[in-house]
This record gives C-alpha cells, structure tokens and sequence, in this order.
C-alpha cells in the first residue's frame, strides 16, 4: 500500500541523512495522519492517500510559482525539489492522446452535446480519469471537443 511505501521510504530517507526528503515524507506522514484522526476516523485507502499527495504536490507547485514571482528562488528551488519528491508517490499520468481518446468516448455515449453540455461531459471524464490525468489537460481537450 501507498502509506506503507511512504513510511517506509521515510525510514531510508532518515538513514541516508537526506533532509529535504526527510522533511517532505514527514509532511506527508502528517496529513495522511490528519485524514485518518479527523472526520470518519478511518484508515486512509490507496485513493484517500493518492487525493493528499495530490492536495499538497498542487501546494507546493502554487508556492514555487509564487515565490519565483516574488523573485526568491531559492524558497522556490525548495518547493520544486519536495515537489519532485511528491511526484513519484503518483500513478502515471496520461497524456494528451489518450486524455482525447477517453473524452471522445464520453461526448460519443453523450450523444449530441455542445458548450452547454461542458458540466456533465467534464463530470463523467473526471470519474474516468480520476488521479489518472491532469485536471487542466482534460479541461482543455474537452473545451475543444465540444467548440
């Protein structure tokens, strides 16, 4: 299981003295911990788990992204190195070609649809692509299947 990996990589990291590495697991330790104390007071699944990797790899790219704006890259260089850390604990992505052939099947099953249909068609394509795809990247293809 995902958490399992993530404490186990933690002791590594530990061992090896590799403190960025340390810092990040431990951060993402804490939130899987967080999950499960608060709210159903439940073990963390494989998706729960996925969701809070997920949560804070989108954390830290917005904190790059806003530290390089505030021209301080080495907080930025920081947040991009956990980043990179977090990235690995994903499943893979898919790309654009594939993102396409999902959506092209979800408009087919729709029917006729146009602009207006966006919602629903967006909808059903996240349930598909759920932790498998880019939210952005099926945002777009799905814009211009529907123009």
């Amino acid at each position: 299981m995902l958490k399992d990996q993530i404490v186990s990589d933690l002791k590594q990291a530990m061992l090896a003295r590799d403190e960025i590495r340390v810092s990040t697991l431990r951060m993402l330790k804490a939130a899987i911990m967080k999950f499960e104390v608060s709210g159903a007071k439940k073990e963390a699944t494989e998706e729960d788990v996925i969701d809070l990797v997920k949560k804070e790899l989108k954390a830290r790219k917005d904190s790059s992204e806003q530290f390089r704006n505030g021209n301080r890259d080495d907080l930025a260089d920081k947040e991009d190195a956990e980043a990179k850390i977090l990235e690995a604990y994903m499943p893979e992505q898919m790309n654009e070609e594939q993102v396409r052939a999902i959506a092209t099947e979800v408009v087919s099953n729709f029917g006729t649809v146009g602009p207006q249909d966006f919602g629903k068609v967006m909808g059903a394509c996240m349930g598909k692509l759920k932790g498998k795809a880019d939210g952005e990247l099926v945002n777009k293809v799905v814009k211009e299947l529907l123009s």
